[in-house]
């Protein structure tokens, strides 16, 4: 269970976000926060940086003004995105570290859980069934 590369990371990590922002109750909430988060992910190495006031994704934090910077590795990261992470409990036990703005970060938690089943759905349709948990 791993993914490819960075580009990997940023296509379903980075694309939950964008599938986020198209919502129309999500999308508009993100937008709102204004954050820029970056998503520092190890094995393999990837940036996976979310602007939600612009609703973009990228792999740069150039030129942004990171708000919160949360530091996992990558199968940690599609773990939570199939619901099988406890945001709290993961950064009590260090394997998510967290700088930065941390309470909006925890705000952020409840709106993804409605992405958990459409992020596995994603991952079925691409055949990458070696990425589920």
């Amino acid at each position: 269970m791993a993914f490819r590369d960075s580009k990997d990371v940023l296509n379903y990590i980075g694309g939950i976000f964008e599938t986020a922002f198209k919502d129309e109750v999500i999308g508009p909430k993100l937008k709102e926060t204004g954050l820029v988060v970056a998503f520092d992910f190890t094995d393999p190495e990837a940036l996976v940086v979310v602007d939600m006031a612009n609703q973009k994704v990228t792999d740069s934090a150039d030129g942004l003004s990171i708000s919160a910077t949360m530091s996992m590795s990558a199968e940690t990261g599609n773990a939570y995105w199939q619901g099988k992470v406890n945001l709290p409990m993961a950064m009590a036990k260090k394997k998510i570290r967290v700088e930065g703005n941390v309470a909006s970060l925890l705000k952020l938690a409840p709106l993804g859980k409605s992405l958990y089943p459409r992020y596995i759905e994603r991952l079925k349709q691409d055949g990458r069934d070696d990425l589920l948990v």
